[in-house]
């Protein structure tokens, strides 16, 4: 290069370093907008945007980032996530979801993307909450919250609700405490099909008149009379959007099933009638899905056969019971009782694994060592006939005296359990041992105490097998050789932790002076878990750090999609042992016969969207659950009021803290307004509530005392106030 030509070159290079070419800001200005409306679904950091308008200063990159700020606060730009945004692609007219909230609070959500509007009462057109609406929004005034008003509801989502009836001479109201719904529903008297005064009812919706204050509505049903214990659960029920009966004509086809099992049907499958085989389970189960098998092989070692009910040779792929089935996708456990999802006549009759009945069963055997190792394992279709029936605490009492029925196989199979559970936990596997929250109820479904069930030997001997043989059956089919196309497999996901999330989590338990890794290798942070988990045992913070622990880590679900499942440190794992009560294990079992059989890999995009639906109904579940303990933890404080308890803070809000009782697990609420002796800020950072003047402090995981103040059955709720 020539010496004239070199010297221009640095001059430029100059020019630009020292930065006396820099973009004036409408320039900048001008080149963003561009940008954004250029590439309308595109996501950008400042960085990004620097680089695609051609700025390299590190000055004129802090003035991206402010244009970036003020182009959010102008609502053009729309942040989806920290420091990346996105064109806020609203016009004038939008489409999405509306959100109603019973405080007036209702808000539309764009379909693609994008911040909350609000939408006055007065400007929804009486939408309900999950419809799908067009919306005209506002000219956006500086420093108010963006509005809109709804100009057409274009899709309306199922308008029923739960609540108690108050019927006067001519006519009558649905009184609810649902959180989306401020008004009371009317219902002229000749759509009340026979409800009382004080009956739990379903009501539909079935017209909403432009000025009309209250919708108007129908019954659906009478659940019986409000405080009754069936109607209260079947309101729960209801108010989940799940069944609380099961349909007659699926009950019949049920009926219908022959329980002959034929020589043929015997002469295709693996006979183990004639080897020890038997169930563990809860003292009040009705349906037996899992049986284990053992005896000890030539060679010294162990066979253990995990027998699991074959709900699918009986139930045939789009039957009027499969379709039923799928819709509910899980069983429902409430407090006081289960709805199943299959007919009793298969769940508790023809499927359950019961002693001295022959039952036909999906299996995965297994050859293991002394030390636990797995030397060979098949899987296929069996026939068993179970020795007998143990419930948990007999399988227990066995363990600890060494004596009793079949107690070389149960030691055996524990001592095979303990080592498996070890294994696992070497590789990373978090140990949530959390207890459960059960009532001991009487005839009437009334609570009269409150205990806890904690995960003995026994139950962990169960679930050690039950997990080899979900982790051998996903791997079976998830390892694919070299060469070969991978299956479609319906499999149990867990994700790794949001790391976020797990650093406030590490932010907070430092509060109680524990330390925990949050980043490094999958099993050294699932360690640093287990760590803290034992440090926490007995102390009065360990169910707050716990809870909070589990709400660090993603939620598990179904997928096609194999990610592995980082709560248990498995590379592949499925649910294939309980298809009595879960829908996807029966998906499994057909998969594995299909598969098995020779058959081709079946429609991804079909069995994701099967996986959604059944992750969906086990959160909605969940749910209903928690809902029903709720329900039994108000009614057991009821005749409580005015006693003393102490408890630990569970959680901080703005209006006001709730507390849980040391004693019982039951939690309540010291509302905002029963904390008279300040006002009192509330810090979301620190989880805890501030006195302005005396500086007082109420943090999450803090001890306290309290009295019980309320106990309303209809709201759910407990009402605490501070014991003086």
């Amino acid at each position: 290069m020539s010496r004239n030509k070199r010297t221009k070159k640095d001059n430029k290079e100059k020019k630009n370093n020292s930065g006396a070419k820099r973009l004036t800001k409408d320039i900048m200005i001008h080149s963003i907008v561009s940008l954004f409306q250029s590439s309308p679904k595109e996501l950008f950091n400042y960085k990004q945007v620097s680089k695609k308008i051609g700025v390299s200063n590190q000055v004129q990159k802090l003035q991206v980032v402010d244009i970036l700020y003020d182009l959010s606060a102008d609502d053009f730009i729309t942040e989806i996530d920290k420091g990346r945004y996105r064109l806020n692609s609203l016009g004038t007219v939008a489409i999405g979801t509306f959100v109603r909230r019973s405080n007036g609070k209702n808000s539309f959500i764009p379909e693609d993307g994008g911040s909350p509007v609000f939408i006055a009462e007065r400007n929804s057109k009486h939408a309900m909450n999950g419809d799908k609406v067009k919306v005209q929004l506002f000219a956006k005034r500086k420093g108010a919250e963006p509005e809109a008003e709804v100009i057409e509801v274009l899709e309306t989502t199922e308008r029923t609700f739960v609540g108690k009836l108050q019927v006067a001479k001519g006519f009558a109201f649905l009184i609810t405490e649902n959180k989306t719904l401020a008004n009371d529903i009317f219902i002229p008297k000749e759509k009340l099909k026979g409800g009382k005064n004080g009956d739990k009812a379903i009501v539909k919706i079935i017209e909403w008149p432009e000025n009309a204050k209250n919708p108007l509505g129908e019954v659906i049903d009478i659940l019986g009379v409000a405080g009754q214990n069936t109607a209260e659960m079947h309101a729960i029920l209801a108010e989940f959007g799940l069944p609380y009966k099961y349909p007659a004509a699926v009950e019949k086809a049920g009926e219908k099933i022959s329980d002959v099992i034929s020589e043929e049907e015997i002469s295709k499958r693996e006979d183990f009638r004639e080897v020890l085989t038997f169930t563990i389970d809860p003292k009040d189960a009705k349906d037996f899905d899992d049986a284990l098998s053992f005896r000890i092989l030539e060679n010294g070692n162990y066979e253990v056969g995990v027998h699991i009910a074959d709900i699918t040779h009986y139930v045939k792929p789009d039957s009027i019971i499969d379709k039923e089935a799928f819709s509910r996708a899980t069983s429902v456990y409430l407090v006081d009782r289960t709805i199943p999802m299959l007919p009793e006549r298969l769940s508790n009759g023809l499927c359950s694994l019961r002693p001295n009945e022959e039952k036909l069963c999906f299996s995965a055997i297994f050859e293991l060592t002394k030390e636990a190792e797995v030397k060979n394992y098949r899987i296929g279709r069996t026939v068993i006939k179970s020795d007998r029936r143990f419930t948990y605490e007999e399988a227990q009492e066995i363990i600890e005296s060494g004596e009793g029925d079949h107690a070389e196989a149960i030691l055996a199979l524990n001592k095979l359990a303990q080592k498996i559970r070890e294994e696992r936990f070497k590789n990373g596997a978090i140990n949530f041992d959390r207890y459960e929250v059960r009532f001991e109820i009487d005839e009437n479904g009334k609570p009269l105490k409150v205990y806890f069930k904690e995960s003995k030997e026994s139950n962990k001997l169960i679930e050690e097998f039950m997990l080899l043989a979900n982790k051998t059956v996903a791997e079976f089919i998830g390892k694919t050789p070299k060469g070969k196309t991978k299956k479609t497999f319906v499999y149990r996901i867990h994700d790794l932790p949001d790391p976020k999330k797990m650093e406030n989590f590490a932010a907070f338990i430092r509060r109680f002076g524990y330390k925990m890794k949050t980043e490094g290798k999958k099993s050294e942070v699932s360690k640093g878990i287990n760590k803290l988990l034992d440090k926490v045992q007995g102390k009065p913070e360990e169910n707050l750090i716990e809870t909070l622990a589990i709400r660090a880590m993603q939620k598990a679900k179904y997928s096609t999609e194999n990610v592995g499942h980082y709560g248990l440190a498995f590379e592949y794992y499925s649910h294939f042992t309980s298809p009595i009560r879960r829908y996807p294990d029966m998906m499994v079992h057909r998969l594995l016969e299909r598969y098995t059989q020779g058959g081709r890999s079946v429609t991804q995009n079909k069995y994701e969207e099967m996986c959604e639906h059944c992750s969906s109904m086990e959160q909605v579940a969940a749910n209903a659950e928690r809902a029903s303990i709720k329900y039994k933890q108000v009614e057991f404080m009821s005749d409580k009021l005015g006693m003393i308890f102490d408890g630990v803070i569970s959680g901080v809000t703005e209006w006001g803290l709730y507390v849980e009782l040391n004693e019982n697990k039951c939690e309540g609420l010291v509302p905002m307004r029963d904390l008279g002796d300040d006002y009192y800020e509330f810090d979301e950072k620190n989880y805890c509530l501030v006195g302005r003047r005396r500086k007082q402090e109420y943090r999450l995981g803090d001890s306290i005392t309290i009295k019980v103040a309320q106990a309303n059955l209809e709201r759910e709720q407990l009402d605490f106030m501070l014991a003086e």
